[in-house]
């Protein structure tokens, strides 16, 4: 399994921790917001609104915050409607390319937040530009790997619009183009497979190696950037070594 596939899964464990103290739902909620301002609110004609009701569901978020939220997106509840997104460009320590997706209703206390955690581990915000031409904007879904045939999977995706499917034993990722995110998602759901992550992601053109004890001091910025309540995701264009990702899940 590739790193980045083994700290996905990590951050999924974790996010399955945090959503039992209900910690995630407010990150939720604000997905559901998005999309159904962004789509509507029928989650059959929205795929994102569909993915993201789902990953509510899964992390057991009460139907009541869910219908609210999609109620704020299509503007029946005005009480949450100024949340905007924002992508954040900077750098780790060692020279680790950073895109911060944001989602916000106070611009300045989310940078002030996002530039006090960089500063704080060695790292910098960065102008508008510096970063992003190192990353591709794509259609990204997980799905677990057990039970499934990876043949009728890569057939569906490739179906779908897919440039590439990645198999390891533990979990199924598919990219493809942003274009592409809901007839992806269309052929999974038709063939009963359940996502268990989907959106669209920030995926880096090319990696960058650091030695592991370097590596672990980027995933614990990541980590503590996560962590910001305005922050939905950081994505990097670092190679997690199978060594790094042993350091960081004995610190």
């Amino acid at each position: 399994m590739s790193g980045h596939s083994k700290w996905s899964t990590i951050k999924r464990k974790k996010a399955a921790e945090d959503a039992k103290r209900g910690k995630i739902f407010t990150r939720l909620a604000r997905e559901i917001t998005l999309a159904a301002r962004e789509g509507g609110g029928d989650p059959e004609a929205n795929v994102r609104l569909r993915l993201a009701i789902e990953r509510a569901k899964a992390a057991n978020m009460p139907k009541d915050n869910i219908e609210r939220a999609i109620k704020r997106g299509t503007g029946e509840d005005k009480e949450g409607g100024n949340f905007e997104e924002i992508y954040y460009e900077g750098y780790a320590p060692h020279g680790v390319a950073l895109m911060i997706y944001c989602v916000t209703d106070n611009r300045n206390r989310t940078v002030s937040d996002v530039r006090h955690i960089l500063n704080r581990h060695g790292g910098s915000l960065g102008e508008g530009g510096s970063v992003a031409w190192q990353f591709k904007r794509m259609a990204y879904f997980a799905i677990p790997a057990e039970g499934q045939d990876p043949d009728a999977i890569f057939e569906l995706a490739v179906e779908g619009g897919a440039d590439d499917v990645n198999f390891d034993e533990e979990i199924i990722e598919i990219y493809g183009p942003v274009e592409s995110f809901k007839t992806i998602g269309d052929q999974l759901r038709a063939a009963g497979i359940q996502a268990e992550e989907a959106g669209i992601k920030m995926i880096p053109t090319q990696e960058m190696e650091l030695p592991a004890e370097q590596a672990v001091q980027v995933m614990k910025v990541i980590e503590a950037l996560e962590d910001l309540d305005d922050v939905q995701e950081v994505y990097s264009n670092l190679n997690i070594s199978d060594e790094a990702l042993a350091k960081m899940e004995a610190a």
